[in-house]
């Protein structure tokens, strides 16, 4: 193997590679369409919703939302893309619910919020309900994407092209002009 293929399989290999982009041709949901009412159970749902057990759109009405999908709790890329929402979600306007989503279940969920300290619901989609409904599953997991809806349940934005890293700071600039429109 040539020096370039294995710096290459390495990083492809710790998941440092440039994140790839979602197939936007599965896209069942896009901006201007209404987001699924899919009601799911979340870990952390008493952040959103008193009393309940399941989280959906409708619970998120009259808020903005940003509801992002990542692969697997607990890896690498998730990890870094929780982070960092978890890191600016002070910054995010008080009217602005911070969601996150996999096809994880109820244990991995709660182990990924304790381990990182993370102040938002993550969403268990282990029927794959959701990520078919918007068009995103990929294999047995979620493609990485987020979607910013507004107050009406309306998707705004789809964010298909992810890096981890810098993604939450590229959202939370998007959330603020949103929140500013009533």
């Amino acid at each position: 193997m040539t020096p370039a293929r294995t710096a290459l399989a390495a990083a492809l290999a710790l998941g440092l590679a440039a994140a790839a982009p979602a197939d936007d041709s599965t896209l069942k949901v896009k901006a201007g369409d209404k987001f699924p009412d899919v009601p799911l159970e979340a870990a952390q749902i008493d952040k959103v919703k008193k009393g309940g057990k399941t989280l959906s759109a409708a619970d998120l009405k009259g808020k903005v939302a940003v509801i992002f999908f990542y692969p697997k709790a607990s890896t690498k890329g998730c990890t870094i893309e929780s982070c960092g929402f978890r890191d600016l979600a002070g910054e995010f306007p008080t009217d602005v619910v911070l969601v996150g989503a996999s096809v994880d279940g109820m244990d991995a969920q709660n182990k990924f919020i304790k381990e990182n300290d993370l102040p938002f619901p993550l969403l268990c989609d282990t029927d794959h309900k959701l990520v078919k409904a918007l068009g995103i599953e990929k294999g047995s997991v979620s493609q990485r994407v987020t979607f910013l809806v507004d107050r009406d349940g309306v998707v705004r934005k789809v964010y298909t092209t992810v890096t981890p890293a810098k993604h939450p700071k590229e959202v939370l600039a998007d959330a603020r002009e949103l929140a500013k429109t009533k």
